[in-house]
């Protein structure tokens, strides 16, 4: 892990490395940082970083796949933690909110409806290991936006 910087960025800071749901350990080390991370910035500045950190991770999921033989490594959870931030961004700010978007991306992202599954089984590379994590967190965007809609916080 601490061989080269991708691949401390890609394994979630260790959490990719947890011997079990390595994908949930991400998510919630990712729960944990957010406050930490968002409160210091605007909303714009903070999409900008989102934006940067997409694209740190390609180069750091390419990297680290290629290191371990394996594109999608399931120890690589950079690109869960990126999409829990960007889904936290668009959550109600109550614990309960921020846990239901949570659960709501695992299970996108464990099931990986359509059109998630075309993506991850064509989209290869890290660009494809980022891709399909973004995409669940549209699923649970969309799927938080119902529920908030029924259940006004």
């Amino acid at each position: 892990m601490l061989s080269h910087p991708a691949h401390l960025i890609s394994l979630g800071f260790g959490s990719g490395l947890s011997p079990k749901a390595p994908g949930t350990a991400g998510s919630l080390l990712a729960w944990l940082l957010y406050p930490l991370i968002r409160t210091p910035l605007s909303e714009i500045a903070f999409l900008i970083m989102l934006g940067a950190f997409f694209l740190a991770g390609i180069l750091a999921a390419e990297r680290t796949g290629r290191t371990l033989g394996v594109s999608d490594h399931g120890a690589i959870v950079w690109d869960e933690m990126v999409a829990v931030w960007l889904v936290l961004l668009f959550t109600p700010a109550t614990l309960l909110w921020q846990a239901c978007a949570i659960a709501l991306f695992r299970l996108f992202d464990i099931t990986k409806p359509q059109p998630i599954r075309w993506a991850d089984s064509r989209v290869k590379g890290g660009f494809g290991v980022m891709l399909d994590d973004l995409l669940a967190a549209g699923y649970t965007l969309l799927a938080l936006a119902i529920l908030v809609a029924l259940f006004k916080p």
